[in-house]
């Protein structure tokens, strides 16, 4: 049991929509991130038996007897779901053999992607709703239960923006100190400092190398798997280059691929795909490399002080939980031109854009938001503005349609 306060989840809203529309919900994300605590939760556990299959007895139910396991209760929460994939297959005549079918019968959580697990062949295609839970926003942990303002500078008109970055009474805040804190519940509310912290994230890396990853995937050597974390972790913010990888880690290709598809199931590494408004084009360009978590990429990297690029992967966090928690999702893209000129974050809503640059330093100056002016151009009257995020204390307008704003006014 937890001995801080249950701190509202933005995926709760989202989630409940589903359980009220589908007879099938999945609730996926990186262990440790609350999923289990969100699913006890009221009124998700209202009148709802819950499983677990890391417990042994009820694993072995689920793998000799899972028809039986099914009927333990008229609604059931069954807690990683992955460690049995072919109970999928039994929940499906489960949910065709309803008439009428029972919605929200099924709550099912995963520390894995089931959607990319080569394990599951069962999507349940038409039975389930997927709610994902990203490791904890800023203001989830101050309480309120969001992620950014992000929908606002798509909600008012540019011309208003200013006002929006400015208000609220925040007071300012050091990213390299929210970095450390990151995102899962136990290090970010429960642990003080860092020390413990780089504890538990070495506890968390041993058990997510010696159990949870081996449900997934026959590993040849834990050792090679740990460089390649490594190798991926001091690349955040650069493109997903696997040849590069290789090259350093003396890993071959073919196994880099690998163990970041498995990296990427298991909602460790996040791989941001190329914003091109041809979509085919998107899905030909390398992507960006990001971490869910920030702070256990850090500690992973081994890095001693933190970059630009950690600031980046703070932004992209939230913009995950933002992006998860509605329906229909808004899409999240990198920009970069043949000549190297790039935006960190495209925002896209339907047929509107909102371009995002971060810069860690505290005073902003005119060519920093070169990529931004470039991107407005381009793309005309599609795209709605710039955003550039800086480390500093002030909201101004850099030029005409990019306003410069302090990150923790925005997320």
């Amino acid at each position: 049991m937890v001995d801080y306060p249950l701190l509202p989840r933005i995926a709760s809203a989202l989630l409940s929509s589903a359980l009220n529309s589908f007879p099938v919900v999945v609730l996926m994300g990186a262990r440790q991130t609350g999923k289990s605590t969100l699913a006890q939760s009221d009124p998700f556990s209202h009148r709802r038996l819950y499983l677990t299959l890391d417990d042994l007895q009820s694993h072995e139910r689920a793998r000799l007897a899972p028809e039986d396991f099914l009927q333990s209760a008229p609604r059931l929460t069954v807690d990683e779901v992955q460690r049995e994939p072919q109970l999928l297959r039994t929940i499906k005549r489960a949910v065709d053999n309803d008439r009428p079918r029972q919605l929200g019968r099924f709550l099912l959580t995963g520390s894995a992607n089931l959607l990319l697990m080569q394990r599951v062949s069962e999507s349940l295609a038409g039975r389930a709703a997927y709610v994902n839970l990203w490791p904890m926003t800023r203001r989830e942990r101050m309480g309120l239960g969001t992620a950014g303002i992000w929908s606002e500078f798509f909600d008012v008109s540019p011309q208003d923006w200013l006002d929006v970055a400015a208000a609220g009474n925040e007071a300012p805040a050091d990213w390299r100190r929210e970095l450390l804190q990151g995102g899962y519940p136990t290090p970010a509310l429960e642990l003080q400092d860092d020390a413990a912290r780089a504890m538990w994230f070495d506890a968390y890396i041993r058990t997510y190398l010696e159990r949870d990853l081996q449900s997934l995937a026959a590993i040849g050597s834990l050792i090679d798997f740990r460089r390649l974390m490594r190798a991926a972790c001091q690349r955040v913010g650069g493109l997903a280059n696997q040849t590069e990888i290789s090259r350093d880690t003396l890993i071959p290709r073919a196994t880099v691929q690998r163990y970041l598809n498995l990296l990427e199931t298991s909602f460790q590494l996040v791989l941001l795909p190329a914003f091109a408004m041809n979509r085919t084009k998107r899905l030909i360009k390398s992507p960006k490399l990001y971490w869910s978590d920030p702070a256990l990429a850090f500690w992973l990297s081994g890095e001693q002080t933190p970059r630009g690029a950690h600031l980046e992967n703070l932004v992209l966090s939230d913009l995950l939980a933002w992006k998860g928690a509605q329906s229909p999702a808004p899409e999240v893209f990198y920009w970069r031109t043949a000549t190297g000129k790039e935006v960190d974050f495209v925002l896209e809503i339907g047929d509107r854009l909102l371009a995002v640059e971060v810069r860690a330093t505290a005073s902003p100056r005119h060519q920093d938001g070169q990529g931004l002016r470039l991107f407005g151009e381009e793309y005309g009257k599609a795209c709605v503005g710039g955003l550039l995020l800086h480390g500093g204390t002030d909201a101004f307008w850099l030029s005409e349609g990019i306003l410069c704003a302090p990150w923790w006014k925005v997320f």
